[in-house]
């Protein structure tokens, strides 16, 4: 089986620049922002760190494929990076440091494309984590100067703490009865929002998350950090994977009841 090592090395590399380029304009007063045709938000600073993490692929990796959140595919073959430069447009625009880097390779296999590769890289949080298939999930400074992360064993959900995103997006999809019966079942509920809660699960911090409408570049990092860290990640149609255009995680012991009270009435 490949170890993915060197492409790991290579995403953390690709993470430090988006990093550098991402800070250099966070909280800038003439911070360029548009609205794009999905009614959501982009920044000059989108698009300047997709535009030179593609740059360093393009000399690093050039037969491999790359889609991105703001400039969709180019190539093919059976490696694809997959690429949201900051994840968390909206806190980045109005200064709250809860945004990151998703950086993934996903490679052909049974089943479709799957992800071998994750780093989530929050600089403003001074955060990073990052898994490889077969060889775990680490959070840290580097490479070197990093911790193991595994998820929690609660397995009751009256001892659960459970994160999401917002409301409004389980109402439109007519799962929002279910959704609060699930609050009200957990011992605590907090709306971290964004990639945050998919990290507090892999890090044992949280027991589970979900999010009722996402795209792959939301879940492709991590989705494999989740289970690298001995956690489920599927979508709410319990297709495991970042696949299904929505998506929950847990620590695995509670991802029935999770979907289950999700899919209620549904």
């Amino acid at each position: 089986m490949p170890d993915y090592l060197d492409d790991l090395r290579l995403a953390h590399v690709l993470a430090d620049a988006a990093d550098a380029a991402t800070m250099d304009r966070f909280k800038a007063l003439d911070l360029k922002v548009e609205t794009k045709p999905d009614m959501t938000p982009v920044s000059e600073a989108d698009k300047a760190a997709e535009e030179l993490i593609r740059g360093h692929l393009g000399r690093a990796r050039p037969r491999d494929a790359i889609l991105g959140e703001e400039y969709g595919v180019e190539g093919t073959g059976p490696r694809r990076w997959v690429i949201d430069p900051i994840d968390g447009t909206k806190n980045y625009v109005r200064g709250v440091p809860v945004w990151a880097t998703l950086i993934s390779l996903m490679e052909a296999g049974e089943g479709g494309f799957q992800p071998v590769v994750g780093v989530v890289s929050a600089p403003a949080l001074g955060r990073r984590w990052w898994a490889a298939k077969g060889h775990g999930a680490f959070s840290g400074r580097s490479l070197t100067k990093a911790s193991r992360l595994q998820v929690s064993r609660v397995s009751k959900l009256s001892d659960a703490s459970f994160s999401y995103s917002s409301l409004s997006g389980w109402e439109e999809q007519g799962r929002l009865d279910g959704f609060l019966d699930l609050t009200r079942e957990v011992w605590r509920t907090r709306a971290y929002g964004d990639f945050w809660p998919y990290m507090m699960v892999a890090e044992g911090s949280v027991d589970m998350c979900a999010e009722p409408e996402l795209s792959l570049w939301d879940m492709a990092a991590t989705a494999i950090v989740v289970t690298e860290a001995g956690g489920t990640f599927t979508g709410l149609d319990a297709r495991p994977g970042p696949h299904s255009g929505n998506a929950a995680a847990s620590n695995g012991l509670l991802h029935d009841e999770l979907l289950g009270y999700l899919n209620q009435r549904y």
